[in-house]
């Protein structure tokens, strides 16, 4: 489904992502763990082409798509939600929503107004909605809505427009416990063809949803494995967790 080739990124003399490649199968959940600066959200970038390759290939569904834009990768079927919420904040969450959908479907030439009657936007709001626990925010205007509200919508709009594969930077970045423990059963709940790439800074919940786990640091992939494979590797241990096992 995605498959990244030696992708290395340098910014004059700085080496971000160092021949970076690995494979996503269809239906696969893998998530993408390392510390702050390893390069993770720079291969993100790489791979939905908000960033052009120094070097390597980029391929979904078979196709090269390194030298594709973001517009062209998203009708291919790739989607990605941000670190950092990405939302038209004077706007409702129906309306947030609309926009996706719209976009998905040909119909973002439309003005909001004719898209929100348009019965088939509608079916896929109220269905994505449901998906992302948000049928009671709707009509909730996004500047008003909680963090958490807002952390939902972000991946609702990823999923408004129909992706087989998505990215997630972060999901959970900056929330409790408490939504932590409703996104993990989000993530539980996405169709099973769905295939997923995440970028999670919570261990448990990362070693939990994952199929497989790929460690970068300093930009270069240094392992991966299972979930049990991880939680046993000294590797990961001593580069992710920074030793604070045997200091505790």
């Amino acid at each position: 489904m995605l498959e990244a080739l030696g992708l290395c990124k340098t910014f004059g003399a700085l080496r971000v992502t160092n021949d970076v490649s690995f494979s996503l199968e269809k239906g696969e959940r893998r998530v993408i763990l390392g510390p702050n600066g390893a390069g993770k959200t720079t291969l993100f970038n790489l791979l939905v082409g908000e960033l052009e390759p120094t070097a390597g290939t980029v391929q979904l569904n078979g196709d090269d798509v390194t030298r594709a834009g973001v517009e062209a990768r998203a009708q291919m079927g790739l989607a990605r939600s941000y670190q950092k919420n990405n939302l038209f904040d004077q706007l409702t969450v129906r309306e947030n929503l609309a926009l996706a959908v719209a976009t998905a479907t040909g119909k973002s030439a439309w003005f909001r107004k004719d898209t929100l009657k348009d019965a088939e936007i509608n079916r896929i709001i109220v269905d994505v909605a449901a998906q992302v626990a948000l049928s009671d925010h709707l009509d909730l205007a996004v500047e008003s809505a909680p963090y958490g509200v807002r952390r939902q919508l972000e991946v609702g709009l990823a999923l408004a427009t129909g992706p087989s594969v998505l990215l997630m930077d972060e999901p959970t970045s900056g929330v409790g416990p408490e939504m932590i423990k409703a996104f993990h059963t989000l993530l539980k709940t996405l169709p099973e063809n769905l295939t997923m790439l995440i970028i999670e800074h919570d261990m448990d919940l990362a070693l939990d949803v994952a199929d497989r786990v790929t460690v970068l640091n300093y930009g270069e992939v240094v392992f991966e494995g299972t979930p049990d494979e991880t939680r046993s590797s000294p590797l990961v241990e001593e580069i992710y967790l920074g030793g604070w096992d045997s200091h505790a």
